[in-house]
């Protein structure tokens, strides 16, 4: 045997060790074939949850969650979840935070999957929170953010998921009317700072302003929030904007206060060329309000239909909508749910051009003064699984809608914050083009706020949202938030060892 074939041997020997090693790892046998995706579970999640409203007679509830590890996580590292305060930078004046104080304490800190944590503040004074969960407590890691304000033009109920911070958001629905009182909050997750452009869409277009909105610094850590009527001089009821990061990635979202109206958050639309799906219209609502924008070259129509609980139909009136390029339509639509729960689905209609679509809906229940609105915007379906916390034992709704073919539903609910058992989990079929409204029942002994995971288990596309509702005084606050997938697991290329190299 030469000195060649000798090396050979052991370089080959060396590899099989070595690769061997390597498939032993993960405690699981891996029948995936080589060059074949598998999808694992993220080991890193960050969320951003912006500043709460400054009124002095509000409470803000914070409540993590992260799904129940499956066997595919066995062998991970227990992780870390928790959120620490982005306090707020004015330029030429720093942040509020104190230098000489030590470090801040964490808040809503998980210690394992499948078990809520909530926590309570004033909010007066209460900064803007940015943190990351990484090994086990990373895959679907969620935080609802609810505040109720008890008094003042603001009055209600405003509620939000702390987002994944990206590079670009559009909303639809702000306003710098004389009524509202609108601020775009943005929160900076890294230690980098972020240089941020704010541009707002009317009726007219582009609106072009020498006021700023444009270069928005800020700091890493931090955050800021930039009242909409501080870029424009015009008192326009109806915008669309678009938040864009020129280097690294920002949390943004806008709180919306409307002096009849009361606030929430106006949270990011889901701008895609497709159907369009709006879930979750209140079976009680007065009005709803939809704002659209195009902001592509091409001018795009919308077939209109509203999908309640025994099927799909046209609105009379309404059966379709036509969106002027780069330009921002707004229409009532009147009587539209007509005392049935129901979700707003827009098609391209046959021959519209093509391009994305910004889209959202604002929504108001009660009569004169007892009126609140709450902001419904297009969002991404569920292709795996959501979740969503913060949930309440009374006033929790979820809807479920299935745009087109019937969809097969798993919910689990977990156990309370404050303790008791988790239901067994129950499966629904979502018929198609129908949307289903499903209040969960706890068991006794479920205390404070729990966690709904949802799970597609087959059939066509699945859309969701979640209204929580709360008694105040005389009236019925509200808020909705929608439920895209918690894209808890990422593609990973599976390779094998190619030792053709050695031979050749």
């Amino acid at each position: 045997m030469n000195r060649t074939t000798i090396s050979l041997l052991a370089t080959v020997t060396a590899l099989v060790a070595v690769t061997g090693v390597a498939s032993l790892g993960d405690g699981e046998e891996d029948t995936t074939p080589a060059g074949k995706a598998r999808e694992m579970p993220v080991e890193r999640t960050a969320l951003t949850c912006p500043r709460p409203t400054d009124a002095e007679l509000a409470t803000t509830e914070y409540t993590a969650y992260t799904p129940a590890a499956e066997s595919s996580a066995e062998g991970r590292g227990e992780g870390r979840a928790y959120l620490l305060p982005a306090p707020e930078y004015t330029a030429g004046f720093g942040t509020d935070e104190d230098a000489d104080s030590e470090g801040p304490e964490p808040l809503v800190a998980l210690e394992q999957p499948g078990v809520p944590v909530a926590e309570s503040i004033d909010t007066y004074g209460a900064p803007a929170l940015a943190g990351t969960a990484e090994q086990l407590l990373a895959p679907g890691w969620t935080v609802q953010q609810t505040t109720s304000v008890r008094s003042g033009s603001g009055q209600g109920l405003m509620g939000t998921a702390c987002q994944v911070p990206d590079s670009e958001f559009w909303f639809a629905g702000a306003s710098t009317a004389d009524a509202r009182n609108d601020y775009v909050h943005l929160t900076n997750p890294d230690e980098s700072p972020v240089v941020v452009d704010i541009q707002l869409y009317g009726p007219e277009g582009r609106l072009e302003s020498a006021l700023g909105g444009e270069g928005v610094t800020v700091p890493g850590g931090t955050s800021v929030p930039v009242r909409l009527t501080t870029l424009t001089d015009d008192p326009l009821a109806d915008l669309a904007v678009q938040v864009t990061a020129r280097t690294g990635r920002i949390g943004a979202q806008i709180e919306a206060t409307d002096a009849q109206l009361g606030v929430d958050w106006l949270t990011p639309v889901s701008a895609t060329t497709g159907p369009l799906v709006l879930p979750g219209i209140p079976a009680d609502a007065r009005t709803v309000r939809l704002v659209a924008y195009a902001p592509g070259d091409d001018d795009v129509a919308l077939d209109v239909a509203l999908s309640g609980p025994t099927g799909s139909f046209t609105p009379a009136g309404n059966e379709s909508i036509t969106l002027r390029s780069r330009t921002l339509t707004a229409i009532d639509l009147e009587d539209l749910t007509q005392g049935q729960p129901g979700s707003l689905v827009l098609t391209p209609s046959s021959g519209s051009g093509d391009g994305r679509v910004v889209v959202g809906l604002r929504v108001t229940q009660g009569e004169d003064d007892e009126r609140e609105m709450a902001f419904i915007p297009a969002t991404a379906p569920i292709e795996q699984r959501a979740s969503v916390a913060g949930n309440t034992a009374k006033g929790t709704t979820l809807s479920l809608v299935a745009p087109d073919e019937a969809a097969e539903v798993r919910i689990t609910v977990s156990g309370g914050s404050g303790g008791g058992d988790a239901p067994e989990p129950e499966t629904y079929t979502v018929e198609a083009r129908s949307t289903l409204a499903i209040a969960p029942e706890l068991p006794d002994g479920a205390k404070g706020r729990y966690a709904i995971t949802i799970e597609r288990l087959g059939g066509g596309e699945l859309y969701a949202s979640r209204t929580l509702s709360k008694k105040q005084d005389d009236m019925v606050t509200f808020t909705v938030q929608t439920i895209p997938d918690d894209r808890s697991t990422v593609s990973v290329p599976q390779t094998g060892p190619d030792l053709s190299v050695l031979t050749d």
